[in-house]
């Protein structure tokens, strides 16, 4: 049986096609009674305009059910005059855009200001003695528990790719979990000043390089996020500790952009905003209540306009920093650089290579000298029943 809103919407259509009916008849009466007169002609006419009204009315209200495959095609034709959808701008754009992340992973060899020292990465264990399954402090595992997870001992929350919010330097600025949903997604600007950077490592971006973008692509704008691109990532691998000289953006920059284009926040690749001895524009951005991003990467795939900025970051109640996501979606023909939701659907997610297992600093890798967990081969083990496991399709 179809839900009720599409059965009416069918009745919808039934009463038009009467109504159809009703005029093609009145058409055929008019036609015979008025055959010879001008008048008759005239009324003709103005049925035939009634007829082709209808019939067009007819069509664009016209309801499919669904079929099984569920496709977002059906359900934005269902839905289109029914209720607002925003389906239709990820059909015919999000779905064929070019998806760019620009974060590191961070993991135990990440650089980290000298002030703070590394994370360590070990496994979860039992908080409690848990009878016929896990023993107090007792690691988890796939072949005893039926799963695994990471504890992760985190110096800071300035670690990796982040997003600052004011409360990092403003006693009385907003946490972490204080910004609001509309962070989420933005235009992006990318300004690229790598190859001033290469030829001073300690460049800082001025309010001309800004203006020089704005010639080329029309003024920044407002309520978007401009990150600064310097290639300082490239080397991101090579980093033990960040490096002492390091590009970064003129205070007179940040005000520019905050007050004048009316920005959401800027980012850069290096780890601090610039190499003054005060860190004066993390200090003037912190307490004038904006945040700013850090640790980005990857912007050389990132066309300069056009593209919008995903950002996603972990909510931790009273966070002085946030570890990030930033993922570039731009036009499906503006860059090669990323990937497709048709080349990585994201469900089912692709096999590792090779068994994952726990390297010597504690983080999960692929060992191809692993042998494969015999799975249910303990009794208790989650997803297990009568030690076959529940994810194997029986045959009969």
């Amino acid at each position: 049986m179809l839900p009720i809103t599409v059965r009416s919407e069918y009745e919808q259509v039934e009463n038009a096609g009467r109504v159809l009916e009703a005029a093609d008849l009145e058409t055929d009466r008019s036609r015979q009674r008025f055959q010879h007169s001008r008048i008759g002609l005239l009324l003709l006419w103005a049925s035939s305009l009634i007829v082709t009204f209808l019939c067009g009315l007819a069509v664009s209200s016209r309801i499919h059910a669904p079929s099984d495959s569920g496709s977002l095609t059906e359900i934005i034709n269902l839905d289109a005059d029914r209720k607002p959808s925003l389906y239709g701008v990820y059909d015919k754009t999000f779905k064929s855009a070019r998806y760019i992340d620009l974060t590191h992973a961070f993991s135990p060899y990440t650089a980290v200001w000298p002030g703070f020292s590394k994370a360590t990465f070990k496994p979860s264990v039992s908080g409690a003695d848990m009878e016929g399954f896990a023993e107090k402090g007792e690691p988890f595992s796939y072949e005893k528990h039926g799963f695994v997870a990471t504890a992760y001992e985190l110096t800071t929350d300035q670690y990796g790719t982040q997003l600052d919010p004011p409360a990092h330097w403003n006693e009385y600025g907003a946490t972490i979990s204080d910004l609001p949903a509309t962070f989420t997604l933005r235009p992006l600007v990318v300004i690229n000043i790598a190859p001033k950077v290469k030829k001073d490592l300690s460049y800082a971006a001025g309010v001309e390089d800004v203006k020089e973008w704005e010639e080329s692509h029309g003024r920044v704008p407002e309520g978007s996020v401009v990150f600064f691109r310097s290639d300082w990532s490239l080397k991101w691998q090579e980093y033990k500790t960040p490096p002492a000289t390091y590009p970064g953006v003129q205070l007179k920059t940040l005000k520019f952009l905050h007050l004048d284009r009316k920005i959401l926040f800027h980012g850069h690749e290096p780890l601090d905003t610039d190499m003054t001895a005060t860190l004066e524009g993390e200090a003037w951005l912190m307490h004038n209540n904006f945040a700013q991003a850090e640790g980005v990467t990857n912007l050389q795939d990132v066309p300069e306009f056009g593209c919008l900025l995903s950002i996603g970051f972990a909510k931790p109640l009273g966070g002085a920093g946030g570890y990030a996501r930033y993922v570039a979606i731009c036009p499906e023909d503006s860059t090669e650089g990323g990937t497709t939701i048709a080349d990585s659907p994201g469900a089912p997610l692709p096999r590792q290579s090779h068994p994952l297992r726990r390297n010597d600093d504690g983080v999960l890798r692929p060992d191809p000298d692993a042998e494969d967990t015999k799975y249910c081969s303990v009794a208790g083990a989650l997803g297990c029943q009568h030690q076959e496991a529940v994810w194997v399709e029986k045959t009969e």
